[in-house]
């Protein structure tokens, strides 16, 4: 069975990479730095709205007026919405770099060393818990944190409101 990625990428290119091939390969590298890049301020900007978020609850609960109340019931699901927002986000991008690698480990295939592919095989596919753990698996459970965080507050945010 033919790979469709190396058909697409490699039909009818010489054995030897020519110089073109090989700047193609540095161009589609970069693409993939620039995705991580942009994984991580997209993850600073939810970072810092969910911090936003829990500190206007803090200050939305020391009002007592019904309008405050709302507020305290709006914040919390609004914070839990941008995190799961945050959370598929994160996935997308995770998704997305796994596709590049796999074009990366292609265009290896036709270069003199297959660098992205032998650091692959060191770390263990990341599959060893006390080697390399990739990263987007640490990093999407830090959106579940704020859901749960968010979450407790709206449940707090309905007893209080039961209550007075």
């Amino acid at each position: 069975m033919v790979n469709k990625i190396e058909t697409a990428l490699f039909n009818d290119l010489p054995k030897e990479p020519s110089p073109a091939a090989v700047e193609q390969y540095k161009l589609y590298v970069e693409t993939a730095e620039q995705n991580s890049s942009r994984r991580l301020a997209a993850n600073s900007f939810f970072l810092t709205i969910n911090t936003g978020i829990s500190a206007l609850f803090g200050y939305m609960a020391s009002f007592k007026q019904v309008d405050a109340m709302i507020a305290q019931l709006a914040v919390p699901v609004a914070g839990i919405m941008l995190s799961y927002f945050w959370y598929r986000l994160i996935v997308s991008y995770r998704e997305m770099n796994r596709a590049k690698f796999k074009v990366i480990h292609e265009m290896e295939n036709h270069l003199p060393f297959k660098v992205f592919e032998a650091e692959w095989e060191a770390a263990e596919h990341g599959e060893n818990p006390k080697g390399y753990r990739p990263y987007t698996n640490i990093e999407a459970a830090v959106p579940w944190v704020f859901i749960s965080i968010h979450s407790l507050l709206l449940v707090s945010s309905i007893i209080n409101s039961l209550i007075m």
